[in-house]
Parts: C-alpha cells; structure tokens; sequence
C-alpha cells in the first residue's frame, strides 16, 4: 500500500516537500538563535537600579520590601542566586545567557534583563 503511494509522487511533489523541508529548518534554527548579551540591567521597584557588564564578575545586593535579592554576574551571564520570595521562581530562572531573557522577583518588585547591542524585540513584556 505505501509503495503504492510512492509511485504516485511526481518529481514536482518531491521538489515542493524539499523546498517546505529546508524552509522548516531554516525559521526553525532563525528564530531560536538570539543575539548575546552584553550587558544586565537590574530593576528594583520599576526603577533602573544598576545596569552591569557581563564580561566582570560582580556580585550584587538589591534591597526590596521583603529584603536582600544576591545577584551574581559572571563572564557572559546571569542569575538571580538568592531572594526573600517565597516560591523563588527568579532563582529557579537559572543562569541567563542571551539578550532578552529575564528573571522577575514579583513580591520583592526586583528583575534583571540581559541586553545586546541590537534593540530589544517586541513582545507580551516588552510593548
């Protein structure tokens, strides 16, 4: 039955699943490669708090309402390592790597970004 189907492919249908094929992978790969960061930018309470290089390593104390968020920079990323929040979604973030990724501590109103040198793309966050 599948053999059958085979001989009903013409060179055209086999040229159309190649093109769609290698068109599939080229977005694919395009839109999950981003740019690295070069910098953080860390906010406390909607305000810019202090905007770092990521090349030196800084670690960094933001006070909040609820006290300290630890904030580590090491060579080419980030991470939040220890906040008063009670589910700790910022630290669970992990390390950041690439421009646009963020790290959000709500109930200490503390965040970082990381940001390259092209301009922020618009998303649900950004617009």
């Amino acid at each position: 039955m599948l053999a059958d189907s085979w001989r009903l492919l013409k060179w055209g249908d086999a040229l159309c699943i190649v093109v769609l094929l290698a068109a599939w992978l080229l977005i694919t790969v395009w839109s999950w490669s981003q740019p690295q960061a070069t910098r953080v930018r860390i906010y406390q309470a909607g305000k810019v708090f202090a905007e770092l290089d990521l090349q030196a390593s800084h670690t960094l104390h933001v006070t909040g309402p609820l006290g300290d968020t630890v904030i580590e920079v090491a060579t080419g990323r980030a991470r939040i390592v220890r906040d008063p929040s009670p589910r700790q979604y910022c630290v669970q973030a992990g390390w950041l790597q690439q421009a646009g990724q963020s790290a959000i501590c709500l109930p200490n109103q503390t965040s970082i970004e990381l940001i390259g040198n092209q301009p922020r793309p618009y998303d649900s966050l950004s617009y």
